[in-house]
């Protein structure tokens, strides 16, 4: 499947500032970028690789108060349909190192706190029918409700209030599964059919040895994503960070097929 994606940014910066942006889609052997272009006006770039070597991330040295960006690629996604409940979870001590650390809390997904509701919830399920199980009790027990969260609501705030946003219901994916000890990490994508248009989120799950997509919110299957970085949380794989600060003056994200 081929999307089209093309991001319009301006955002008033507190004088001269380096930012930090993770907005291109990622490099992968499931998914091949045909064109890009990252156009950002009076900065001087400089990329480096994204948490877990997933993507890139770059920081953008902007010469001016106005960050004023546009990011245009085309990209082939090759990712076969995966049918969770046919995949079997890999023990704890088999797991390669660099994904043992995604079955530990983080600070927005404090997975220790489920462990006994997960037990009692999905305890009778194993593997990947346990992470359907997760994925089917998220999108049906909590309502996507824009603006129901802020950037501190972490995955128990979310677990109280039954809504939230993407980034929330990927958190509460992420919590549950890690509690089952099967490790999940966040990943920040672009998907067509997102509503409303915006960058989206996403959990991903090792089973089989392979990460696997997993959106609760319904509204993106796995075969039709762009993957642009992974991390344990939003913290670690925001689309822009300011260390004094940014303020919105427009944003527009187009994701199209074909």
């Amino acid at each position: 499947m081929r999307i089209s994606i093309d991001v319009n940014m301006e955002y008033q910066l507190n004088g001269d500032e380096m930012v930090l942006l993770a907005i291109e889609a990622a490099r992968l052997d499931d998914q091949t970028i045909i064109e890009a272009a990252l156009e950002i006006e009076n900065a001087t770039l400089h990329r480096i690789a994204g948490e877990g070597m997933v993507g890139q991330r770059v920081w953008a040295f902007v010469k001016s108060e106005r960050l004023k960006l546009r990011y245009s690629a085309v990209v082939d996604i090759m990712r076969a349909a995966v049918t969770l409940e046919n995949l079997a979870a890999t023990p704890l001590h088999a797991l390669p190192s660099e994904v043992l650390t995604y079955v530990r809390p983080s600070r927005f997904c404090q997975s220790d706190l489920f462990t006994e509701f997960t037990a009692q919830q999905f305890g009778h399920l194993e593997g990947g029918a346990k992470i359907a199980a997760i994925q089917n009790w998220v999108a049906s027990e909590f309502a996507y409700v824009s603006g129901s969260s802020n950037a501190g609501t972490t995955a128990i705030d979310t677990f109280f209030v039954r809504a939230g946003v993407c980034r929330d219901f990927a958190h509460v994916v992420c919590s549950l599964a890690r509690a089952a000890n099967i490790p999940a990490r966040y990943t920040s994508v672009y998907g067509a059919d997102v509503n409303p248009a915006d960058f989206h989120a996403v959990a991903q799950v090792w089973l089989e040895g392979a990460w696997h997509l997993v959106d609760a919110t319904g509204m993106c299957n796995a075969t039709e994503l762009v993957v642009i970085a992974t991390g344990r949380d939003a913290g670690d794989v925001a689309f822009m960070e300011s260390a004094q600060g940014a303020q919105p003056i427009s944003q527009r994200i187009e994701v199209s097929q074909g």
